[in-house]
């Protein structure tokens, strides 16, 4: 074996499908020969013994990060809270200076350890084990602490707020429409709803029932593979009291059995079945141009968008 990926395997496709798994997001830090600290955002971390206490992060043989950590005598991992997109953006971009302005002090065992965040570990490098084109960090926990705030979450490509969501449906209690931006690269499907305008593909859900049945509408209604993925808006029609739910969602390959595709940049919002629709589409379209996405809240005329930003964590 060679190490190189199989020539049948799509590299960015193999990417894609590892993003469907649920993570949190953590920053990785320790210090360099001179002392300063350094880190960086990472979701590959995972907890692998209690005795001893051991856990796991991988690091990219190409991150600049690469002889700092596999040569420093420990690391820590900074769980970040569901409040700390920003700091996960920070340490996932070229900062010449990760730590500037930040809340942070040295652990028990030495490595850097930020304020506010879900859950620290500061540990001492146990092993270093080959990945491929990574390595795996194996640290032995010296110091932990458990806070009180609730993780960052993180799945195809994009944050989620787990009790920001929880919330947001709470208050759409009942039986409500549930409604998908289906996209597809930079397309996204509508359907005709008899009237010769078009509308998110949608279905009803029953109170407390999970998105699953919009999957199997999206799959039965467009004869794709479809997989929902995170809130993207709730409101209520104040006109009739209706609650709906709009989750983005993405569809895979081949034409559709029903609805059109329709590109980002030319989406027929004079033919769309109402305002509230065309509300989501222009959002959608703006957030998609500079890769930043929200989960609104409210009506069809007022409400508020809570960031949850994309791309950060590798």
């Amino acid at each position: 074996m060679n190490g190189h990926l199989h020539p049948a395997v799509d590299p960015r496709a193999l990417r894609d499908a590892f993003g469907a798994f649920l993570t949190g997001v953590t920053v990785v830090t320790a210090h360099d020969a001179a002392g300063q600290p350094v880190g960086f955002t990472a979701n590959s971390f995972a907890s692998l013994s209690l005795d001893p206490p051991l856990l796991l992060v991988c690091l990219a043989r190409t991150s600049r990060n690469f002889q700092t950590l596999t040569g420093a005598a420990g690391f820590g991992v900074n769980v970040l809270s569901e409040h700390q997109k920003d700091i996960s953006n920070t340490f996932a971009r070229p900062v010449e200076d990760r730590f500037a302005g930040l809340d942070w002090q040295p652990g028990p065992h030495g490595s850097p350890i930020l304020g506010g965040v879900a859950a620290w570990f500061d540990c001492a490098l146990h092993d270093i084990v080959d990945g491929g084109d990574h390595v795996i960090l194996i640290g032995r926990v010296e110091a932990f602490e458990n806070g009180n705030a609730n993780g960052l979450g993180y799945a195809r490509g994009s944050y989620f707020a787990p009790a920001l969501a929880q919330k947001a449906v709470a208050a759409a209690a009942g039986d409500v429409t549930a409604g998908a931006v289906a996209a597809r690269r930079d397309e996204v499907l509508l359907v005709e709803d008899g009237q010769g305008r078009y509308a998110l593909p949608a279905c009803r859900l029953s109170a407390g029932a999970n998105p699953d049945r919009l999957q199997l509408h999206l799959a039965e209604t467009s004869g794709l593979p479809a997989s929902v993925g995170f809130l993207y808006s709730v409101y209520q029609d104040s006109k009739n009291g209706e609650q709906h739910i709009v989750y983005r969602c993405e569809l895979g390959d081949g034409a559709p059995r029903a609805g059109r595709f329709f590109p980002l940049d030319a989406l027929p919002l004079d033919r769309l079945a109402d305002s509230a629709t065309g509300d989501v589409l222009k959002r959608y379209v703006a957030e998609s141009r500079i890769g930043n996405f929200g989960m609104y809240v409210g009506n069809e005329e007022r409400g508020q968008v809570h960031a949850l930003v994309q791309g950060a964590p590798r």
